[in-house]
This record gives C-alpha cells, structure tokens and sequence, in this order.
C-alpha cells in the first residue's frame, strides 16, 4: 500500500509540473490568437497521447517478463529522475535561473503577435504551438504513467493520478485565465526528481537481482522506499552545499 500511494503521489506532482507549463503555452496562444484552433490542437493533443499510452503500456506489459520489466524501467527512472536532481540542485544553488512561467507566458505571447494573421477562421500557428506543447509535455506524463504503472502493476492508479493533475490543472486555469506562476513548480521539480530516483532505485536492483537469478526483497518491503528517498535527499542536499561553496570560492 506504501508503494501505491508513493506512485499515485509521485505520478500527480509529476504530472502537475508539466501541466502546468503546457498552460501556459495554451492561454498564450487562445488569448492571443483566438481558442477554437488552440482548443483543436489541445484536443488532438490529448487525443494521441491517449493511444500512445494504451498500445505502449499493453505492449511492454505483456512483451516483457516481469524481472526484465522492473530492471529496464528502474534504470529508465532512474536516469530520469537524475535528470530531474540535477536541474533541482543547481537552481537550489543559484547555478541555474529558476522556470519563470510569467516570463514564459510573455515569451509565447510575442511569438505569437509575430506570426501571420489566418486568413480564413483556422488558424494554423494556433493550432501547431497548442498541439506541440501539450504533446511534448504530456509525453513526458505518458513516459512516468507507463513506468511507474507497469513496474507497481498499477498503470490504473499512474493514469488516473495523472488525470486528476490534468483536470486541476485546466480547472485552476479556468478560474485564473493566466499562468500558473504561483504553483512552486521549482519546488516540485525537486520533489519529483527525488521520487523517481528512488523508484528507479528500489525497482532496478530488484530487476536486476531477479535477472542475476538471485532474487532479493528489500529490508522492510516497501517500507524501505522512505531510506531510499531520505538517502538521495541527504546527497542532493550535500551536492547543493558544496555547489554554493565552489560559487562563493
């Protein structure tokens, strides 16, 4: 049960932070552009990463044999989430700019002003910027549901996190009909960083010890996911510490 809840939290704040950017690429677009091509893009968007989700995720999950599955995904998570760690520990010690979604808005809306003004009621800058930015944002979604679902066996409970993020995310949009700037998405950047490192951890030694052929459980179960995570905590805290030292040196 620890697991399940870990991976339905972990997927919703993942999930939530990359919403939240393709927000604001949307509002620039159907404020400053017009929201019928926006919304189609929007849509067709949505639309391909649903497929895309379903065929992946009943394709590994029945191809690969359980051990393969959570060694190949635990590495993937792994990497990810390093990739996640390391954005987080630089920006924590001034290395690197904190995302702005205010200065992002404002960045779409310029291009947007830029571009050619549709000649009929379709608006086909609209409708590729929209479609681009929910696409590659929520493949990013799509990537940690198939993950984290097949290797807990819970790609309903990843998909439907994610859905939830999805709709508080537009409904927030909805109300405030501007970016998200407020959501400390730096913050769950970092939170989402350390949760799928140590997923990818707990998962890949036991792929990889099942595959070794010598099958290990860890202390506690799923218990042990919270030393996982207070591990790799305690070690970007450190890596933060010494990064400012080398700054300020």
């Amino acid at each position: 049960m620890t697991a399940v809840w870990g991976l339905a939290a972990g997927t919703f704040v993942a999930a939530l932070v990359e919403f939240v950017e393709a927000l604001t690429i949307v509002l620039a677009m159907g404020l400053t552009r017009g929201w019928r091509s926006t919304m189609v893009g929007v849509l067709a968007a949505a639309a391909a990463l649903a497929v895309i989700t379903a065929v992946v995720g009943l394709a590994v999950g029945q191809w690969l044999p359980r051990s393969a599955l959570q060694l190949i995904v635990g590495f993937l998570l792994l990497g990810f989430g390093l990739q996640w760690l390391r954005k987080a520990v630089l920006r924590s010690a001034g290395r690197k700019a904190l995302h702005d979604e205010e200065e992002e808005f404002r960045e779409q809306q310029a291009a947007a002003r830029a571009a050619p003004n549709a000649r009929t009621g379709w608006d086909p800058f609209a409708f590729v910027v929209s479609f681009k930015g929910v696409f590659l944002e929520g493949a990013e979604v799509v990537f940690i549901v198939i993950t984290f679902g097949l290797s807990a066996d819970r790609i309903g409970v990843a998909a439907a996190a994610a859905a939830v993020a999805g709709i508080v995310v537009v409904l927030a949009g909805v109300i405030a009909v501007r970016p998200l700037s407020t959501v400390p998405e730096n913050t769950l950047k970092y939170a989402v960083g350390l949760l799928l490192a140590t997923y990818g951890t707990f998962w890949a030694v036991e792929g990889l010890s099942s595959v070794a052929g010598r099958p290990v459980t860890w202390p506690g179960g799923d218990w042990a996911l919270f030393a996982i995570l207070a591990g790799w905590l305690a070690l970007s805290r450190l890596l933060v510490a010494s990064t400012r030292v080398r700054v300020a040196a």
